[in-house]
């Protein structure tokens, strides 16, 4: 029974420890780009570590790190700037949960990873568009289609491509080395 509570202790640690290193880089990799604003929204660096941590700590860290994220980095260094931050929490919010809670239901196969990233890129862009509309609408302003749109496909671009790119052959690396901590992982 003590070994059992061990091992449950020291696996609640290593997802701590790899959603807070997940954190600080939601910090520090936007100023890799930031010399170029227009690059790094491009990019959106901020991103990459939230789905990571999905995969690799599950849902209830990816959430909280994804929500955390923006906020502390505009309280920190004013970005995002508010009120984008507040939706930019709820988006990578829903990027770390959807990744956290579809990664262990499909196969463990390259291409459920891929399916994974992208039902979480949409679900996420979605979440980002609804609460970019009810900021708006609460400061009486509004948030078009179009605006949508430009946010969420047109500008994001070369973000999703350096996602798809980056995102799932890390992933994949890292459950090879055994560094994925979702309990039922291990039963492949």
């Amino acid at each position: 029974m003590e070994h059992t509570a061990k091992n449950i202790n020291n696996t609640q640690i290593r997802k701590l420890t790899c959603a807070a290193v997940c954190l600080a880089l939601c910090l520090i990799l936007p100023f890799l780009t930031g010399h170029i604003p227009q690059i790094g929204q491009a990019l959106s660096p901020m991103h990459i570590p939230v789905f990571l941590c999905g995969f690799l700590c599950g849902w209830p860290y990816a959430l909280l790190t994804g929500f955390i994220a923006p906020l502390l980095r505009n309280l920190l260094f004013q970005m995002p700037p508010m009120p984008g931050a507040i939706a930019m929490a709820f988006e990578l919010a829903a990027y770390g949960c959807l990744t956290g809670v579809l990664y262990p239901i499909f196969p463990k196969k390259t291409r459920y990873i891929y399916i994974t990233l992208v039902i979480s890129m949409i679900g996420g862009r979605l979440i980002w568009g609804a609460a970019r509309f009810i900021l708006a609408g609460l400061s009486g302003s509004t948030f078009p289609f179009e605006a949508f749109l430009a946010g969420a496909v047109t500008n994001a671009i070369p973000g999703i491509i350096l996602h798809i790119a980056l995102i799932p052959p890390l992933v994949a690396a890292l459950d090879r080395a055994g560094l994925i901590f979702h309990e039922n992982l291990n039963n492949k």
